[in-house]
């Protein structure tokens, strides 16, 4: 990514696929003002171009090979500057809403930054009597009415819905234990699947304990090929 910078300003991102004009002078107002058939001439006070104020008077143009076969000091000496940017500030969009990047230029480089990023709704929040009595909740909404599904919420739903699946594959040993008197489910696929309804349960648990969303990211994130938030036991079949 690039950016012209003219007087010190940043004033268009060149996307470095076509060549480019640098504007050195544009036209003013006294030139349009002089730009007229002198008198005596039959067409006298009427333009003699069709150019007004602002357009290019005077422009360098360069092909789209400076993007890049030029050194990025060449670039520079006509304006032109690699964009560096400075995620310091930018978060994974998963737990927090990331700023638009706000670009500058100083001490010779142009920069793009994020703002501070604003984390995601941790607990749901419910509708107050105030927002019911004002119509802004949906028909039949009161003070127990989820407004916003918080991120406690949506990972919770979310892993128990995965351990649905995981026991919906071994229902069938169950089905037929009820329906075949001399049939007893396997040992093991009993233990398995009170492992996955433990396990739920500790990962609902643990959700609703973090205290912030920073603490939900870390118990959701694998930093070291695991996870805090650990994992359903292996599946028997």
């Amino acid at each position: 990514m690039f950016a012209q910078v003219v007087s010190g300003s940043i004033t268009s991102f060149p996307k470095g696929n076509k060549g480019l004009e640098i504007v050195t002078s544009r036209y003013s107002a006294d030139d349009v003002t002089a730009d007229v058939y002198p008198v005596g001439h039959e067409q006298a006070g009427e333009r003699i171009h069709t150019w007004s104020e602002n357009d290019v008077k005077e422009g360098l143009k360069y092909p789209k090979t400076i993007y890049t076969l030029w050194t990025e000091s060449e670039r520079n000496a006509i304006g032109i500057y690699t964009v560096e940017i400075d995620d310091t500030n930018q978060k994974d969009e998963t737990f927090y809403i990331n700023t638009d990047i706000t670009y500058a230029f100083g001490s010779g480089k142009v920069t793009g930054s994020y703002g501070t990023a604003t984390a995601k709704v941790l607990n749901d929040i419910k509708w107050t009597q105030e927002e019911i009595d004002a119509g802004e909740a949906s028909s039949g909404a009161d003070t127990d009415t989820v407004k916003v599904r918080g991120l406690k919420t949506l990972y919770k739903e979310k892993f128990n819905s995965e351990a649905v699946v995981l026991l919906a594959k071994t229902d069938w040993y169950v089905v037929k234990a009820t329906e075949v008197e001399s049939y007893n489910v396997p040992s093991a696929v009993t233990t398995y699947r009170t492992g996955v309804r433990s396990k739920i349960n500790s990962m609902e648990t643990a959700i609703d304990n973090c205290s912030d969303v920073a603490a939900l990211e870390t118990l959701l994130s694998y930093k070291t090929g695991t996870r805090p938030l650990g994992e359903f036991p292996d599946e028997v079949v």
